[in-house]
Parts: C-alpha cells; sequence; structure tokens
C-alpha cells in the first residue's frame, strides 16, 4: 500500500504497524527487537526510573539501531517512538521532552491531554512528528487544533487506558473532517486486522497486547501466560485501577481478591507524580485488549512480525 502521504518516519516499514508503548511493559528489549522487525518501537518515558534513566536508555537504543543499519542494509528499520503522559501530576513531562528532543527522538506519542504547544515546536525542529491518542471526536478536535501530527484512535476492546466507541464509527466519522495520518488501536491481534484497519480509513495499526505475549517483553511469565489463555469475555472495562476506563485480563482481578463483575468506582483519580497512576496495590493487575482470543503462544518478537507479514499478504489476495 502505497505510503508517500505519511510522515517520512512512518514510511518504508516492513509493516504498517505502531507496537503501542505499555506500562511495565515496553523497555529497551522489546523496543529494539520491534525496530529491528521493521515496525516502530515505542515505550513510555515513565518507563525509565529514574528520570535519569532515559537518557542511557536513548543512547544505547541509537547506538545499537545504527549498528544494526550498518549491518543490515537492505532491511527496513523500524523508528523509536517514545510515549509522554500529558497530565498536571506527571513532574517529569518537560525533562522528559527535553531529553527526547536532545536525542530528536522521531515520533513522540502523547496521551490524556493535548500536547503544548512548545511541545510541539520543540519537536517539529528537528523534524520530529507528534502523534496523540484519542477516544472520540471532541479529544480529536483539541488534538489538532494543538498542532499534532496524526492521532492514534483508541477504540473499543484496546488493552489498557481505551474508549468505548466502534473502530468504525470513530474512524469513518474522523476520515470526513480530516485526511492526514490515522493510527488505529483495538483488538489488533492479526495481519488480517492490520488490513482492515486499513480498509476502514486508517493508514496504520497501533498493537500492544500481541507483544505482551512475546518473550522479549518486561512481563513475568504469568502475565503472558494468563493472555494467551484469555478471551474477549475475560476483559473487564474500568476506572477502578487508574482513574482512566480501560482494559484488564479478569483472572489478574480475581486473583487480587476482587469481583471483576462488582467493581467499585474509582475514587482517587489519576496522579503520575510517581511514575505510574496505579496504587501500588495494583502493581499485578496486567492491562490487555480483546484481541487475546487470538494469541495462543508465546514467540519472538521478529517471529509476530513474520507472522502478521505472511497474515497480511495472506488477507489482500483473499481480496483479490
Amino acid at each position: 500500500m502505497d505510503d508517500s502521504h505519511l510522515p517520512k518516519s512512518l514510511q518504508g516499514l516492513a509493516l504498517p504497524v505502531i507496537a503501542s508503548p505499555m506500562f511495565t511493559v515496553s523497555y529497551p528489549e522489546l523496543v529494539l527487537a520491534q525496530c529491528k522487525a521493521g515496525i516502530v518501537g515505542s515505550f513510555p518515558a515513565l518507563n525509565a526510573r529514574p528520570a535519569e534513566l532515559l537518557e542511557t536508555w536513548l543512547t544505547d537504543m541509537n547506538r545499537e539501531l545504527s549498528q544494526f543499519k550498518a549491518e543490515h542494509p537492505d532491511k527496513p528499520v523500524g523508528p523509536i517512538a517514545v510515549n509522554q503522559i500529558v497530565h498536571d501530576s506527571n513532574v517529569r513531562l518537560m525533562q522528559d521532552v527535553e531529553t527526547c528532543v536532545k536525542h530528536q527522538v522521531p515520533i513522540m506519542i502523547t496521551s490524556l491531554r493535548a500536547p503544548v504547544p512548545e511541545i510541539i515546536d520543540a519537536v517539529h525542529a528537528y523534524g520530529g512528528i507528534v502523534l496523540h491518542d484519542v477516544i472520540n471526536m471532541r479529544h480529536a478536535a483539541k488534538a489538532l487544533d494543538a498542532g499534532v501530527d496524526g492521532l492514534i484512535v483508541v477504540a473499543a476492546g484496546a488493552g489498557g487506558h481505551a474508549g468505548a466507541q466502534s473502530p468504525f464509527a470513530l474512524v469513518g466519522e474522523l476520515r470526513r473532517r480530516y485526511d492526514g495520518p490515522i493510527i488505529l488501536s483495538g483488538a489488533i491481534s492479526t495481519g488480517a486486522a492490520v488490513l482492515a484497519a486499513q480498509a476502514m480509513g486508517a493508514d496504520l495499526a497501533y498493537m500492544g497486547t500481541r507483544f505482551i505475549a512475546s518473550r522479549q517483553a518486561h512481563a513475568v511469565d504469568d502475565y503472558k501466560q494468563a493472555i494467551v489463555r484469555a478471551s474477549a469475555s475475560d476483559i473487564i472495562y474500568t476506572d477502578l485501577f487508574t482513574g482512566v476506563r480501560g482494559n484488564y485480563i479478569r483472572e489478574s482481578i480475581e486473583r487480587a481478591g476482587l469481583d471483576p463483575d462488582n467493581l467499585p468506582a474509582n475514587e482517587t483519580g489519576m496522579n503520575f507524580s510517581s511514575g505510574t497512576s496505579k496504587p501500588k496495590s495494583w502493581k499485578d493487575i496486567w492491562g490487555a485488549g480483546q484481541g487475546v482470543g487470538q494469541i495462543d503462544d508465546v514467540p519472538t518478537v521478529a517471529e509476530i512480525v513474520d507472522r502478521l507479514a505472511q497474515e497480511y499478504q495472506a488477507a489482500r489476495r483473499r481480496l483479490g
């Protein structure tokens, strides 16, 4: 599919996929494997703790990817993206942005609130782009007014923090008003689903849960196996754990001694001042999307991307 209309950092990928940044899961080993497989690899800045570790991570990852590109000149290598939580309680925000600007991170992904002009201008100054998470048209309008370069549509069924609208409704409505880059998130676990995202009007797919169940993911084996065991009906949508509605695995909620079908409302709200919005008592609550029912193994990232590419091409052939 022609990608010449997209920003340069989103062109020439092995597959039109951005691996979503996952808190406590997306660490350098996973990100590097994703980039080397030819897709966009990403991580939340808040995964680097203390904040000074972000400098080390970016230095080391850029060095390793530069060496890999030199050794594999004919292989697509995806860029790094860093997620920034734009929220008043994230006291690290501007420090993390400055570190990313210093290293000229190609893609900045902003979440929760539209980024301020200072962030966008700083990224644009070196040729980077800013993509913003949205769950409805109101959020999309605010982000576009702020000057972002593309929208990540977090539709129903996405893992972690997610919206409740159908991807067909949200992407369709957005495409009537916006012709820029759209990346779709929400229960995308196969190459056929990547193609379906493009068919409905998105440019790329945004995939997270599939990569939790990978060998390089920074997740305990119980988490990975819970994804393998789960089906879509095992995903619970609640705001209890972070103050923002999201999707979590029923098994992990039950293991915490809670009834997934009778969860109380969140009473504490969001707080990122300590690096996470999750109270310590919820550290073993596992986010996942409704696409878990199509995941039944824990391979390497390279094997996952190869499989996705085969499924993507097979789906294109079925459509003629």
